[in-house]
C-alpha cells in the first residue's frame, strides 16, 4: 500500500481523496496552523495534519502539492531536499525566477524530481513533443465569466458587474500572467513550460458573460505542423474557482503511482 502526502487540504484536495486509486492512502496532510484542527476532523485519527514537512512521522511514496502558489513557496523546498519528488498543480509559481531557482536547487541536493501535472488543459504531451522538432508559435487564450474573475487582480483592470459583451482584459506573457494571477493562470504557465518557455507564448485573459465554463483555447504552430486545442471546463461543484480536470489530474497522478501500465 502506498502512502500519500498531500499538501494543503481545500476543495481540490477533498475531490481527490473520494477519487483515491486502490492501493495508495492518505497517510499526510500539511496544512497551516488555523486549519489544522478543521482537517484533522475530516481525514480521521489514522492520518497526520501538520504544520510543515518537518514533522513528517515516515516517508510518503507521493507527495501532491494542491495548496497554491503559497503552498508551494512555504513546503516545496522542504519536500524535494528529503528527496522526495513533488507532484505540483500550482505550475504557476515557477514564473517567480528566486522561488523556481530555489526549487531547482532544493532538487539537485535531494536527487528529486518536480512533476508539473497538466491540471485544467488538455495536450499537454502532444505540445511537449512539438517542441522537441521545433515550435515557432504557441498563444493561449482562456475565457471565464465574470464570477469566475471575481477576487482577482481582474476586478482592478475591467468592471465585472456591467460587462455586456467579451472583452479581452489582459494580454502579455505567460510569465506576466503567472505573477498577477496567480489564482487563475496556472494553465498559462503549464503550456508555457511544455512549448516555449514563460517568456516565450502570448497569453489573453478574457471575461464573458455569456460562458458557463472555463474555456480554454491553445493554438501552435511548427515542424509538427499545426495544432488546435479547446477545452471548456467545470469547475468542482464546491468550488467555481477550482477546475474539475485540475482535480482529476491529480487523482491520474495517483492512479500512475500504483498502476502498472502508464499512460
Amino acid at each position: 500500500m502506498k502512502r500519500l502526502m498531500m499538501i494543503g487540504f481545500g476543495a481540490m484536495a477533498e475531490e481527490v481523496l473520494k477519487l483515491l486509486p486502490e492501493g495508495m492512502v492518505l497517510g499526510w496532510v500539511v496544512a497551516t496552523e488555523r486549519s489544522r484542527d478543521r482537517i484533522a476532523r475530516q481525514v480521521g485519527n489514522q492520518v497526520q495534519v501538520i504544520t510543515a514537512v518537518a514533522a513528517c512521522d515516515g516517508r510518503p511514496d507521493l507527495v501532491l502539492e494542491c495548496a497554491g502558489q503559497a503552498g508551494v513557496r512555504a513546503h516545496g523546498a522542504a519536500v524535494l531536499q528529503r528527496g522526495w519528488d513533488l507532484m505540483m498543480i500550482s505550475i504557476g509559481a515557477l514564473a517567480d525566477r528566486q522561488l523556481a531557482d530555489q526549487l531547482y536547487a532544493a532538487a539537485a541536493i535531494g536527487k528529486a524530481r518536480l512533476h508539473a501535472l497538466p491540471g485544467a488543459i488538455a495536450g499537454i504531451d502532444g505540445l511537449a513533443a512539438a517542441r522537441e522538432g521545433g515550435l515557432h508559435q504557441v498563444t493561449y487564450t482562456c475565457r471565464k465569466n465574470p464570477q469566475s474573475w471575481r477576487g482577482s487582480p481582474a476586478e482592478s483592470m475591467i468592471d465585472l458587474a456591467t460587462i455586456k459583451q467579451p472583452q479581452v482584459f489582459f494580454e502579455g506573457t505567460a510569465r506576466q500572467a503567472a505573477l498577477t494571477f496567480p489564482a487563475n493562470a496556472n494553465v498559462a504557465a503549464t503550456i508555457a513550460l511544455a512549448s516555449l518557455g514563460l517568456d516565450g507564448i502570448r497569453v489573453q485573459l478574457v471575461v464573458d458573460p455569456f460562458t458557463t465554463t472555463n474555456q480554454h483555447q491553445i493554438e501552435a504552430y511548427g515542424r509538427f505542423g499545426e495544432m488546435s486545442i479547446q477545452l471548456c471546463g467545470k469547475p468542482l461543484d464546491n468550488n467555481p474557482k477550482t477546475s474539475t480536470l485540475a482535480a482529476l489530474s491529480v487523482v491520474r497522478a495517483c492512479r500512475q503511482s500504483v498502476s502498472t501500465l502508464v499512460i
